[in-house]
């Protein structure tokens, strides 16, 4: 049987890069895309921020503690989609099963590819150059036999990386990996792993199907695969989106109803512009509501029919929202997304043994 050639291409800190990469004042230098006022929200950070312990999703303030030579940039996202743009064709001249994952990252299936190239690594080695080339910015790619794998390839030797986890590699690699560098393993499913006497591939490995889903429900079937190197995922360039969404940090926290009430309908107008823009119309709708000391809540309602109208939209969402216990308590940020748009599964049997 042969084995499926899967890429993961991921750029370099994208968004800071392209900043910097436009900016010549910027190189060199750490960089933070976001705002930079006191409720401001890292969106992503250029390497040299990064060494500072600076990373996406972190408030703007602690960044600025963290490296007080901090230079912010607000983002361009017409920008970094266009540039996206350009990556993706050039991955086309390769193959047409590409799924990307977002703006900048991506996976190849180049087992059958245009360029007639019997290597996936040298097919990666070759895009690494042409983005260099071309749009003038690095990144990282991982090479191996299905997109589990490669995911975590392209993660190990970042920034301008190329990491091969041969078929004859696959099984020890894994057994050898700490769980809390699995792709998809997250700081609680690690801990609780870790209760459990879980901390490498071989550990998890040694616990039967059973029991993984006993431990974890039904992704403890998705465990026991991938302990043993399967992932039969085929890389799909149809991948369906599965939510869509929109949130706004304030300025200042709010307190009372009228005020959350008032700021929701402002996020509702434009979750609904994004829902027609992307065609996407799901059935349950998700409120998230972070509080000032920084905890976080998500509550969602799933209705019969799909959330194509902003009366609707408007309804479920207030619905959700004064339904919370939320008097006496400041809240920073509120966000909505819908999900549980009709999906289709295309399950594809994985395949093995050629070289890399």
């Amino acid at each position: 049987m042969n084995t499926r050639k899967i890429i993961h291409i991921d750029m370099d800190a994208f968004f800071a890069s392209v900043e910097q990469r436009d900016n010549p004042e910027l190189q060199g230098i750490p960089v933070a895309v976001g705002g930079d006022s006191e409720r401001g929200v890292v969106a992503a950070a250029s390497y040299e921020a990064r060494r500072y312990g600076v990373h996406s999703a972190m408030s703007s303030k602690v960044a600025r503690q963290k490296c007080p030579a901090l230079r912010f940039v607000k983002s361009r996202f017409d920008v970094y989609r266009e540039v996206s743009h350009q990556i993706m064709n050039i991955f086309g001249d390769y193959t047409d099963l590409i799924e990307p994952l977002s703006l900048d990252e991506a996976f190849l299936d180049v087992t059958s590819n245009k360029a007639g190239m019997p290597s996936a690594t040298l097919i990666a080695k070759e895009i690494k150059a042409r983005i260099r080339l071309e749009i003038n910015l690095t990144a990282s790619a991982g090479v191996s036999i299905n997109k589990f794998l490669a995911k975590i390839a392209s993660d190990y030797d970042k920034p301008d990386g190329l990491y091969v986890i041969r078929p004859e590699e696959a099984e020890q690699f894994v057994e050898d990996l700490p769980v809390e560098k699995f792709f998809g393993v997250g700081k609680v499913t690690a801990k609780k792993m870790h209760q459990l006497g879980i901390y490498k591939g071989l550990d998890l490995k040694s616990l039967s199907k059973g029991e993984l889903i006993r431990h974890f429900g039904k992704t403890g079937n998705f465990y026991f695969n991938i302990a043993r190197a399967i992932d039969e995922r085929p890389v799909n360039p149809e991948r369906e989106r599965k939510s869509v969404g929109a949130e706004r940090t304030f300025e200042a926290d709010l307190y009372n109803e009228f005020q959350l009430i008032t700021e929701l309908y402002h996020i509702e107008k434009e979750l609904m512009e994004r829902l027609k823009k992307n065609k996407f119309y799901g059935k349950t709708l998700t409120l998230k509501i972070k509080f000032a000391d920084f905890k976080q809540i998500t509550r969602s309602k799933t209705i019969h029919n799909k959330l194509d109208n902003f009366e609707l939209l408007h309804k479920t969402a207030k619905w959700l929202l004064t339904t919370q216990q939320l008097s006496d308590k400041s809240i920073r940020l509120l966000g909505l997304s819908v999900s549980n748009a009709e999906e289709t599964d295309n399950p594809e049997a994985i395949q093995f043994t050629l070289d890399l």
